[in-house]
């Protein structure tokens, strides 16, 4: 059995540019990084229809909508 007290450890792959530009080197990423995710594809097609299914104008929150325009006489400052 494994010593309890070893922690488990993760580190940044290595990463290509400098500065802004700077990025993950995707040539590095394998399944030992854990990127290897074969059903992440289809997991996005759920999630995506799923999300677009419930997006509608009826599920706003009473009194979050913005008003077209004020009053008059009214100021937002």
């Amino acid at each position: 059995m494994a010593d309890p007290r070893d922690k488990a450890t993760a580190s940044a792959p290595p990463r290509v540019g400098e500065g802004c530009l700077a990025r993950y080197d995707p040539e590095a990423m394998d399944e030992t990084l854990g990127t290897a995710f074969e059903g992440a594809a289809e997991l996005w097609r759920q999630l995506s229809s799923a999300a677009d299914a419930s997006v509608s104008t009826g599920d706003v929150p009473a009194g979050t909508e913005t008003p077209d325009r004020l009053p008059p006489g009214r100021s937002s400052t």
